[in-house]
């Protein structure tokens, strides 16, 4: 499976880029027809380093008190915190704290009474390896503000065509960079009626093979 992967570049850094891996896979919400797989952004210093200083470059002129890491996202994040801090926008010389809050089953985020003053009254960014429906984000977003947040945006590496009202939302590497990417319901998925296997279950800790 893996020989057929290649690489997908951020449009304004060559030096950020995921692995595109064809074939049907399943994920949490949906089935689709590429696995992005972000291992070395999530794990080497310097693809995490340059993938976070990408990302400020859109919300330096953000004041941002928290910034909130899902799916194994905390070395970008407090990479992203130290560029926004150390930089020339509205964040610099700030304090910027990184939280991983708990996740339920149900996709509710949770925070515990300890990390509440890291989100109420502050203004949160939330970043995520992927957003391809959307639906995690929001969920997200609906968390944040649930605990008394302002959420200053939402960052993701590999993102698909969703919008959140009122929200703005940074992908470092769209769908529209797959032109044939697609995520479909499970139970309305036209792989799934052709009768070809899944490949891989897909989750924020990488794929497991079928």
């Amino acid at each position: 499976m893996e020989s057929r992967a290649f690489e997908l570049f951020a449009k304004r850094n060559n030096k950020v880029s995921v692995r595109a891996i064809p074939g049907h896979f399943a994920t949490q919400h949906s089935h689709v027809n590429y696995c992005i797989d972000m291992t070395r952004v999530k794990t080497e210093m310097n693809a995490a380093k340059a993938t976070a200083k990408l990302l400020a470059e859109s919300f330096s002129h953000v004041t941002i008190d928290t910034i909130i890491t899902l799916e194994r996202m905390k070395m970008v994040g407090a990479f992203l915190a130290e560029t926004l801090a150390t930089g020339s926008g509205l964040n610099m010389n700030q304090e910027i704290a990184v939280i991983s809050p708990e996740i339920t089953a149900d996709e509710k985020l949770i925070l515990r009474d300890n990390m509440l003053p890291y989100v109420r009254f502050r203004h949160v960014l939330l970043l995520t390896a992927t957003a391809t429906t959307g639906m995690t984000a929001m969920s997200a977003v609906r968390g944040i503000r649930y605990y008394g947040g302002e959420v200053a945006g939402v960052a993701t590496v590999f993102g698909g065509k969703f919008e959140i009202p009122g929200v703005p939302v940074v992908r470092l590497v769209g769908a529209e960079d797959l032109p044939d990417y697609n995520s479909y319901r499970a139970s309305d998925c036209p792989l799934c009626r052709e009768g070809r296997k899944v490949d891989a279950v897909v989750n924020s800790y990488g794929y497991s093979k079928v």
